[in-house]
């Protein structure tokens, strides 16, 4: 299914702020690295929106370049974005944020 248009929610605006000022604390150009990644894969969704698995209940795609899954939903030709999170992290914290974007 092709979509036409991407929205990236506040929140998870929020998280790729926090995972490029994450990256940034680890060595000065890797953080907009990671957000020029992870923007280029968002925008991939114009094309792949809809074919990956479902988790927590939204479609997750994982980052081509960095342990990040990006959680979207789609809807008539737009996917949401609704998190973009680490894949790292503890399965009970991620399920704890996916509640808070419905």
């Amino acid at each position: 299914m092709n979509v036409e248009n991407i929205l990236i929610l506040a929140e998870a605006e929020l998280d790729l702020d926090d995972g490029r000022n994450f990256y940034e604390s680890q060595a000065r150009g890797i953080g907009e690295y990671f957000w020029d990644c992870l923007l280029a894969d968002i925008e991939s969704l114009l094309m792949y929106a809809g074919i990956h698995g479902k988790k927590y209940g939204y479609y997750r795609m994982s980052s081509k370049r960095f342990p990040y899954s990006i959680y979207y939903e789609v809807d008539g030709n737009t996917a949401y974005v609704v998190a973009v999170l680490p894949m790292r992290r503890n399965p009970d914290w991620v399920i704890g944020k996916m509640p808070k974007r419905n």
